[in-house]
């Protein structure tokens, strides 16, 4: 009887010193390695990649955001405030719904196939409203002009880049709404578009919210 009194004590101590040892190097002695590894060799990345502009994080290079008019009275839906670059729709996003004190955006696409009659009807108005919204006197966008980043939501619905096409189709619209020669607007996302990774990962890109701040620098607009 003592014996197995004994016994059981002595696992039930050699139990509480493993889990004592394992929590020590598991849940404190791991953790901070791999955070000071990361905050010493990959500061930006491991805190998400922020953007800073007049002092202050405005947003994250990895997430795309959008650039619109404060809602009016009656409306669903904001309209984009054409002064600025705009992203590609978010048509997959949707909003949590469970934790009502935080407006969360749900990061997903529409999942819709590409017969899906209301998948056509969205790319349809998008494209309408791509092409009135960047048709300046003078000049009218054509609709062969239409990249199809600028109709279709990213599988994440969180693409941060866009297309050198859609930046560049937007350029005359940016410089009428600013004010400023076109010339300098299409230099200024020359001067923002990223090839290929590596030289052959991927597609050039231009990331809106980098090139939306460099707007506001030469712009002064807030």
């Amino acid at each position: 009887m003592n014996n197995s009194v004994g016994n059981t004590a002595r696992l039930i101590g050699a139990g509480l010193r493993a889990l004592l040892v394992l929590t020590v190097i598991c849940g404190v002695l791991y953790p901070l390695a791999v955070t000071g590894v990361a905050q010493a060799l990959f500061h930006d990345k491991a805190n998400g990649s922020e953007v800073t502009a007049d002092g202050r994080t405005v947003g994250s290079e990895l997430i795309g955001q959008r650039y619109d008019l404060p809602l009016k009275e009656g409306q669903e839906t904001a309209e984009p405030d054409l002064k600025w670059f705009q992203p590609r729709p978010s048509n997959g996003l949707g909003e949590n719904s469970v934790n009502t004190r935080y407006k969360l955006l749900l990061s997903g696409a529409t999942n819709l196939s590409g017969a899906n009659k209301e998948l056509i009807k969205q790319v349809e108005d998008a494209k309408a409203a791509v092409i009135k919204d960047n048709s300046t006197p003078g000049h009218r966008v054509s609709p062969s002009d239409v990249p199809p980043d600028a109709v279709t939501s990213s599988g994440s619905g969180l693409d941060p880049h866009i297309s050198p096409a859609y930046a560049d189709l937007q350029v005359r619209r940016v410089a009428a709404e600013n004010h400023l020669p076109v010339r300098q607007v299409q230099e200024l996302v020359d001067d923002h578009t990223d090839g290929r990774t590596l030289g052959f990962i991927g597609e050039p890109r231009v990331n809106v919210l980098q090139l939306n701040i460099a707007l506001k620098e030469l712009t002064g607009k807030g």
